[in-house]
Formats: structure tokens, C-alpha cells, sequence
């Protein structure tokens, strides 16, 4: 039997949506151990005088719980 803990990331990028997905995987990936799925909640997009400055993709990560 096995526990998942879920976190939720906010990956931003000003090239695309993929992009900012692909900074929160790789970040959280630095600190978590045993990454298992990363599901999509939301994106966005920062507008400054019309134009798109920044994407922002909302993740919800989990990784294998590992409690004492």
C-alpha cells in the first residue's frame, strides 16, 4: 500500500504553456523524490498593453509519501 502527496505549482515562462509546465516539473523535480504525475489545473497569461508577457500553467504534482 502506498501514499501519494499532492502539491500544486505555478510555472511561468514567455515562451508558451508547455514551457511553464515544463519549469514547475523540472524545479519541483530538484527538491522531490519519486515524481509520479503532473496534471494540468489551469493556465493564464500576464497581459501588458496588449500583449502577452508571460504564460503561467498551474500543476498539481504528487510524489510517493514517505512518512516516519
Amino acid at each position: 500500500m502506498s501514499v501519494y502527496k499532492v502539491v500544486e505549482l505555478v510555472g511561468t515562462s514567455e515562451e508558451s504553456f508547455e514551457a511553464a509546465a515544463k519549469a514547475a516539473v523540472e524545479t519541483a523535480s530538484k527538491t522531490l523524490r519519486d515524481l509520479r504525475i503532473a496534471e494540468i489545473d489551469s493556465m493564464d497569461m500576464q497581459i501588458e498593453d496588449g500583449k502577452i508577457v508571460t504564460y503561467r500553467t498551474k500543476v498539481k504534482v504528487s510524489f510517493k509519501f514517505e512518512g516516519s
